[in-house]
């Protein structure tokens, strides 16, 4: 299997800029998506009669683990792959999996998640966007933030308020949205690097038919309690600044001293323990058991990682952050772009609540 995707990543990906290996699961290419669906290599674990693979969760994630190693430019298929078809798979109405998962599956259909709203923070017991039912239809009102993608995607899963007067997370549902529905509108937010990834998506009286309700209404906080697991699972979770490490590597080859031996050990020895801890959660999808507390662990400890490596790289090598060295390019890139890997999948505050939850501190 490592041969087949290594294979594909030569074919596909040539590496001219550095910068664009870090981070690379939020990095769209539609062609290498079109790729790694003609190649069975996404929806690996779904039925076939879906368009999936009857492989197995660990299959998929040696998978996963050589394209973001590699630095493949996943972005365009990530969510709908890792999130979107398992939840349609297993909530959605006869009509729209037919409809979404199998392009989802040849790396055709992408997707994306309609969770956080404006002043809502990390708290997303208190979304606002309503869904309200105009006869067998239901009615969307609202707006979401920091959706990544969402210019690239066709469908958005959403969680809204369908039930009026409730409060917290009572009275919550999940909706299918087409991207292209009537009254969907989507702004652009740009990053301090110039990119592209996170915008703003409006719902003006978006009219979806009763099918697009996923799963049980009301249902929704348990629904996207289970969806956010498989989001804070995998291996982007401490992978997403491994471009650096690797150029590190290659510095300290032609720039030898102890101090750049002793960091790359200890980056390296945590990189390693960290794919031990997020492998064991595929091993226990796999086993058909529920991974939350630990897929919250392997993010909040992943996530701590990559945000503190840029800055023990810039503290260990003299090189320029703003020069033409490919060492010196993704750690600047990265520099600017780290900060923002501890909010996306829940901030650093709200997964230890969970964790200790989880322990039974609280």
């Amino acid at each position: 299997m490592r041969e087949r995707v290594r294979a594909l990543i030569a074919e596909h990906v040539d590496g001219s800029d550095p910068r664009a290996l870090a981070n690379s699961w939020a990095v769209p290419n539609v062609a290498f998506s079109h790729a790694l669906g003609a190649a069975g290599l996404i929806g690996m674990t779904w039925p076939k009669e879906y368009g999936g693979h009857d492989r197995s969760p660990l299959e998929r994630y040696v998978v996963l683990e050589e394209l973001l190693a590699a630095g493949a430019p996943v972005g365009a298929h990530w969510i709908s792959d890792r999130q979107t078809g398992a939840l349609l798979l297993r909530y959605g109405h006869e009509e729209e999996k037919r409809r979404w998962v199998p392009g989802m599956a040849e790396g055709k259909i992408y997707a994306c998640i309609g969770l956080s709203e404006p002043n809502a923070g990390s708290d997303l017991a208190s979304v606002r966007t309503t869904a309200r039912r105009d006869g067998d239809d239901w009615i969307i009102e609202g707006q979401k933030v920091w959706t990544t993608n969402a210019h690239h995607a066709h469908v958005m899963i959403a969680l809204v308020r369908s039930e009026p007067g409730s409060e917290r997370n009572a009275g919550l549902s999940q909706f299918l949205i087409p991207m292209d529905a009537p009254g969907v509108t989507i702004r652009p937010i740009i990053d301090l690097t110039g990119g592209h990834d996170f915008n703003e998506v409006f719902f003006e009286s978006v009219r979806l038919p009763a099918t697009a309700l996923i799963g049980v209404e009301g249902d929704g906080w348990r629904q996207v309690t289970a969806e956010l697991s498989l989001e804070r699972s995998g291996p982007e979770r401490y992978l997403s600044s491994t471009a650096l490490l690797l150029q590190l590597i290659d510095y300290a080859r032609t720039h030898p001293s102890d101090t750049l031996t002793a960091l790359v050990a200890r980056l390296a020895a945590e990189t390693w323990t960290l794919r031990l801890m997020s492998a064991s959660v595929a091993n226990k999808i796999a086993r058909g058991e529920d991974p939350a507390l630990e897929a919250t662990m392997v993010k909040d400890l992943g996530n701590t990682f990559e945000q503190a490596m840029p800055e023990l790289v810039q503290a260990a090598v003299e090189v320029d952050p703003a020069g033409p060295e490919p060492l010196g390019l993704v750690l600047g890139h990265l520099l600017q772009l780290s900060p923002s890997f501890s909010l996306r999948g829940g901030t650093r505050e709200i997964l230890k609540g969970i964790i200790a939850r989880g322990l039974g501190l609280r």
